[in-house]
């Protein structure tokens, strides 16, 4: 585990390194892959864990129609965006990534999700010269996602991040 903390210190200084003032985020969080109660997820941590690339510009959770009105509420007073897809949100979460990557503010493409299927988006995005973040957690966090990727977050090496600083804190 030690190992892993020490890595994920790593990538964030790296990650650091790179920051440019001018660098454009834009993000695109798969709400029902991503926001779930059995994974290490918070919104908090994806937009402080971006902030050290570059400037989060614009925030776009895809949710689909069943989304609690709670999960909405916390998702708004985050800063983010709540679309509401009316079908499929594979779909709408598609069309969102392209209209960023076709935005030419934009100068990183942050996907939020575990799923294989935007594999075609990380690429796209890198084709049109963008930088490419993907953000998972496991289990299910996919290696094509993460190979394709220039950045790849994995939120549960932040979880278990956070709560060695905590531990640390305690003993000190």
């Amino acid at each position: 585990m030690l190992n892993k903390v020490s890595s994920l210190k790593q990538q964030v200084k790296k990650l650091a390194k790179r920051k440019r003032k001018e660098k454009n985020v834009y993000l695109i969080i798969d709400g029902p892959n991503i926001l779930r109660k059995d994974l290490p997820v918070s919104l908090s941590t994806i937009k402080s864990v971006l902030s050290e690339i570059g400037n989060l510009k614009v925030g776009t959770v895809i949710l689909n129609k069943n989304a609690p009105e709670k999960l909405i509420e916390a998702v708004t007073n985050h800063g983010f965006q709540a679309v509401i897809s009316p079908g499929d949100t594979t779909v709408t979460f598609s069309i969102t990534a392209m209209e960023f990557i076709s935005n030419l503010k934009t100068d990183i493409l942050a996907l939020a999700t575990r799923n294989a299927n935007f594999l075609p988006l990380i690429l796209k995005a890198k084709e049109k010269g963008l930088e490419t973040v993907v953000i998972g957690a496991d289990p299910g966090f996919s290696v094509a996602l993460q190979n394709a990727a220039d950045y790849v977050i994995n939120l549960g090496s932040f979880d278990e991040l956070e709560t060695s600083q905590k531990e640390e804190e305690e003993n000190h």
